[in-house]
């Protein structure tokens, strides 16, 4: 393969071949195994607490799963650094320019914190020099570890929620699925990430080569918008629909993922040294769920209004232009 990715023109249709088979695997994936739950008289509420929330942070996983094995630890760091930076400032700024965003109580409360947290403890982890006793500054295992429990206990607090507020909990219905559609669906799904994954992953890594430019500033770009495509299409459909405490939810929910599970399971697997850069990268993402918090705060109706979309996107824009400025 490593050959064929010699061609620039096959270089490019690896990737997007890549990204679509990762985007649907996950698709596959979770209609799947949400069907079987089901078929089992698993609730709607725990299915989508947990296959659901799950599967769309399925792409992430695989691409960092792939990368860590493959030792390309730039591109494990930055698919999340740059997945969570483009959910806040790229999708919930087009989001809230189409329609503004509501927050729950909830969100504001508990899952925007919990998602400043995620990004303030990264920060530190990779500002600190051998925070864990490392030779090196990054991510180390038992870094991961403490993201991992951090996990836990957000997903142990979720449920909790749930049970006690079954009224604030909304689940969509899941309709029960025969169990060799449902077992089929989830073994293509899996190919599809599997092989959509390793795709990626080859073709971002000879991008970076070819380009000249870090493995880092492929996985902020490219890579990171691809594994992002299922959150912005589920947030702009949910905006012109005017359910936009849904996009809110999804982002932030999606946010706390990444680094929790993913990134906790990456550094556990292989620790994550750092790279040139990655304190701006996570700054940036740390300041994202700052402003989310700021912004549905600072007003009566608890929003982001169309003038904070529009401010997410201009400091993107302005992140971006510095990080290619820089590279």
């Amino acid at each position: 393969m490593l050959e064929l990715l010699n061609n620039p023109w096959i270089l490019a249709a690896s990737l997007i071949i890549g990204l679509v088979l990762l985007v649907k695997g996950a698709d596959w994936l979770v209609d799947g195994a949400s069907g079987l739950a089901k078929r089992f008289g698993i609730s709607d509420l725990v299915i989508g607490l947990t296959v659901v929330a799950l599967g769309t942070s399925m792409p992430e996983f695989v691409v960092n799963m792939v990368s860590v094995a493959n030792g390309a630890t730039d591109l494990a760091i930055t698919n999340i650094l740059g997945s969570n930076i483009i959910n806040t400032y790229v999708i919930l700024g087009l989001t809230a320019l189409v329609y503004p965003v509501v927050s729950q109580k909830r969100s504001r409360d508990f899952d925007i914190p919990m998602s400043m947290i995620a990004g303030i403890l990264v920060f530190a982890m990779v500002m600190l020099t051998s925070p864990f006793g490392e030779a090196q500054r990054g991510l180390s295992r038992l870094g991961g570890v403490i993201l991992l429990l951090l996990f836990c206990y957000f997903i142990y607090n979720t449920f909790r929620h749930a049970k006690d507020h079954p009224d604030e909990t909304t689940a969509e219905e899941v309709k029960p699925m025969k169990v060799w559609k449902a077992v089929l669906l989830i073994i293509v799904g899996l190919v599809g990430l599997v092989v959509g994954g390793e795709m990626i992953v080859k073709s971002a890594v000879k991008i970076a080569t070819d380009l000249g430019v870090s493995e880092a500033i492929i996985g902020l770009t490219i890579v990171a918008l691809g594994t992002s495509l299922p959150e912005l299409a589920t947030s702009v459909v949910a905006a012109f629909k005017k359910n936009c405490d849904i996009a809110l939810g999804n982002v932030i929910g999606s946010n706390i993922f990444n680094v929790f599970l993913i990134l906790g399971t990456s550094a556990v697997i292989r620790p994550l040294p750092a790279y040139n850069g990655i304190e701006i990268d996570a700054w940036v993402a740390a300041v994202g769920s700052m402003l989310i918090w700021l912004f549905v705060k600072t007003n009566k109706e608890r929003e982001v209004k169309r003038w904070g979309g529009a401010i997410l996107l201009l400091v993107y824009a302005g992140y971006l232009t510095y990080r290619l400025l820089t590279m």
